[in-house]
């Protein structure tokens, strides 16, 4: 459950970048001497779930490479409100000028994996999957769908590139759903799984009939057409539920029988999670 370490490093970099401009902290460097030490305490706000060490310990890395580093928790840890997440020695300039961009990581991560997991808890006693979808904000998408995994849920495709998923569009254009597929089989590798979304049951009636999608997707059907749904696939194809999902309707979803629920919320929508950083000179 890593994340490339140049991904991370490109990350923060451009994070750091951004939030330094001309490359000064100017509030810091004109108030606090050089001299000055300080410890810092990230400490949780809330009740949630852990995620974004890494990032954070790479901020302030590139800001500084005298720091000590205490870690008292880890990704995908549950946190109690008030829990210490770990401790930052160094200058104070420094702890200051990164402090932003590591609490950035941190509290979109952590609330990312604290949404996850309330999802996973909802579906527990099902054979339900929680996955998240390709919306995720730009240059982000590898630290979100982290944060999905330290929350207990898992990831559905990665890009357009590793998997095919034949969606509305593609039948319209394409020209429907047999013909999608025979060109889906005919132009990809023996490697690639093949998933179609359908909007009907009499289109997942053509689906069954043609046999030639790996995974298919229903998309926005209701909680009786989800259960005729998944009695008609019959463990011939993993099933998928997405649309418009939620916390209130999830475990209901959960209970039709479906092998994964995808949710787009974990990731363009989840709160982000409220820690600090106290100063202690």
């Amino acid at each position: 459950m890593q994340i490339p370490s140049i991904l991370i490093e490109d990350l923060v970099h451009a994070a750091i970048k951004e939030d330094l401009g001309h490359g000064l902290d100017i509030t810091s460097s004109c108030i606090i001497a050089d001299n000055i030490k300080a410890k810092a305490i990230f400490r949780a706000r809330e009740k949630g779930v852990l995620a974004g060490i890494i990032p954070a310990l790479s901020t302030f890395s590139h800001i500084d490479t005298d720091f000590e580093f205490e870690i008292l928790a880890n990704d995908g840890d549950i946190i109690d409100k008030g829990q210490v997440i770990m401790t930052v020695k160094g200058a104070a300039q420094a702890i200051l000028t990164a402090e932003r961009v590591a609490l950035n990581f941190l509290t979109h991560m952590s609330g990312i994996a604290t949404l996850t997991r309330q999802y996973v808890l909802a579906v527990q006693g099902t054979n339900a999957k929680i996955c998240d979808t390709r919306k995720t904000l730009a240059g982000l998408r590898a630290i979100q769908r982290y944060a999905v995994r330290a929350g207990g849920g898992f990831n559905h495709r990665s890009g357009l590139d590793d998997a095919i998923l034949i969606k509305d569009n593609h039948i319209a254009i394409s020209g429907g759903i047999e013909t999608a597929l025979n060109y889906a089989k005919d132009n990809s590798g023996h490697m690639v799984k093949i998933e179609i979304e359908v909007d009907t049951l009499e289109q997942l009636e053509q689906v069954l009939a043609h046999g030639g999608a790996d995974i298919v997707m229903m998309d926005n059907f209701d909680i009786e057409q989800l259960k005729v749904a998944v009695n008609m696939v019959d463990g011939k194809m993993i099933t998928e539920a997405s649309g418009g999902i939620t916390l209130q309707t999830v475990k209901y979803i959960a209970q039709t029988g479906v092998d994964y629920i995808s949710v787009g919320a974990l990731t363009h929508s989840a709160p982000a999670f409220d820690i600090g950083l106290d100063i202690d000179l």
